[in-house]
């Protein structure tokens, strides 16, 4: 059945000025899963306006308040977690088990931030001079505009709209269009929950409109941004430029360390989980597999004995691989295995676009994995965002670290070791803003900072935990003398 959602702007659904709409497509068949407005800058401007109105009985409300208006969010979203995860694997067309537990995560944010809402506040400290009172104070920045990719479209707005909430900004989110329902149903739970009028406002539109407005406009005091690298340093030097607070978290090439002592098995079920979950289709994905010499042999035949086990089809019907989100993403994955091809890496499974039956209408490859690939080869440097693995050779621990940073990114990192002493240089050593070990590259938790370093992310704040709410505030230091 089809869903329609429109603009969601001062409390109130409302279409485009243009009353132009734009059809949501399941990526496995091609059948219709929604219709939202194609906004610009005008729905843009309302929504900024809608958000500055509401900014005083936002930001006046007493924490515990909007802490409970996130609590009963976090309900209503624990109430409806079976249909929100069946349009999220619908729209986006990762497994559905795999939606289950994204959904999850978007809950258990609104519940951990609705806890956040109650203490955030200051600190009192010991004056000096006989002052009467000496504290800090922490304040909402005012409105805050979220900029939110398709590959987590519950989750990753989830972690931006509720840390933001809660400290007392208000919000415009401009979801991705190719899955944009499920986060319009976050919208949806929020004003269920009784949300002031223009606290959250939500509008669909391109990025080239919509996000470019939010970007510039004078009254957005925070931008944060989730995608590619190249959208993200435009968005953040765009925002900068205009004065506002901003942060990009965007793209990786992400290794896990195979070294000579791992346990082979552990290896590839960890990396193979790893690189073709979610389709690849995650910034923290496993792209590239570093293994020691003598184990590399073991587990290549493993990693292809992975892949090739897999089932890739519908999610809804217990595939254990979806589709791409998208005809160009499928295009883009393809492009690369031909120039991994033409590399000289050595071809092991995989990398077809699949065909017939029940894959014509939908955006199907198979799992790829390709051995014998140099650092420096392209399939090495650059992000596929698809399920395209690269195994590197390496002859020591200390190549592999040096394979592993030698890329402009650096945001999650693994190492598969069976020695503390190799943990813990790698540990120290890596190059990424997170690092786990005998642990896939993906799976966040929610209560500790997340971002990465060099190209995957502008390095100014992190998101998650704590750190979510220092984005979204600033403190203001209080001197009393009476």
């Amino acid at each position: 059945m089809t869903q329609t959602y429109e603009n969601y702007i001062g409390g109130e659904w409302t279409g485009s000025e243009s009353g132009e709409t734009t059809e949501v497509t399941n990526p496995v068949d091609g059948e219709v899963v929604s219709t939202v407005p194609v906004s610009s800058t005008a729905e843009t401007d309302a929504a900024v306006a809608a958000a500055v109105e509401a900014t005083d009985e936002w930001a006046g409300m007493p924490g515990p308040e909007r802490g409970a208006i996130l609590r009963e969010t976090g309900e209503i979203l624990k109430n409806r977690k079976a249909e929100l995860a069946e349009t999220l694997t619908s729209e986006e067309g990762k497994p559905l088990g795999e939606a289950q537990g994204e959904v999850q995560r978007a809950i258990d944010i609104f519940y951990y931030y609705a806890e956040k809402a109650r203490d955030f506040g200051g600190t009192v400290k010991q004056p000096s001079g006989g002052r009467a009172g000496l504290s800090t104070k922490k304040e909402p920045l005012g409105v805050a505009a979220l900029i939110t990719p398709w590959n987590y479209p519950i989750a990753i707005p989830a972690w931006k709209i509720a840390p933001a909430l809660a400290v007392g900004n208000t919000v415009v989110v401009k979801p991705a269009m190719q899955a944009p329902t499920v986060g319009a149903k976050i919208i949806e739970a929020l004003d269920e929950a009784g949300i002031p009028d223009g606290a959250i406002n939500l509008v669909c539109g391109p990025g080239s409109e919509v996000g470019e407005r939010l970007t510039t406009h004078d009254d957005v005091d925070a931008v944060s941004f989730t995608g590619s690298a190249s959208i993200g340093e435009h968005v953040y030097e765009q925002s900068t430029a205009n004065g506002k607070r901003a942060q990009a978290e965007m793209g990786g090439k992400n290794p896990t360390l195979v070294t000579s002592s791992a346990d082979v098995d552990k290896a590839v079920d960890i990396v193979g989980a790893g690189a073709f979950g979610g389709t690849g289709q995650a910034c923290t994905a496993t792209s590239r597999a570093i293994v020691h010499e003598d184990v590399y042999d073991e587990f290549v035949d493993g990693i292809v004995d992975y892949a090739e086990s897999l089932t890739v089809g519908d999610g809804l019907e217990g595939a254990d691989m979806g589709p791409h989100v998208s005809q160009g993403e499928l295009e883009g994955s393809l492009e690369y295995v031909d120039i991994a091809k033409s590399e000289g890496a050595t071809h092991e499974t995989g990398g077809e676009e699949l065909t017939g039956d029940d894959y014509d209408a939908g955006n199907f490859i198979s799992p790829a994995v390709f051995s014998d690939v140099e650092p420096d080869m392209r399939i090495a440097q650059e992000e596929v965002f698809g399920p395209v693995l690269a195994v590197i050779p390496v002859s020591d621990f200390e190549e592999g670290v040096e394979v592993a940073n030698g890329v402009d990114y650096g945001l999650s990192a693994s190492i598969v070791t069976e020695k503390v002493d190799e943990e813990n240089a790698f540990i120290e050593r890596s190059e990424s803003g997170v690092v786990k070990v005998n642990e896939k590259t993906t799976g966040l938790e929610l209560h500790v900072p997340f971002g990465g370093l060099k190209r995957s992310s502008t390095n100014t704040y992190r998101e998650q935990g704590d750190a979510g709410l220092e984005f979204f505030s600033y403190i203001k230091t209080v001197y009393r003398n009476s």
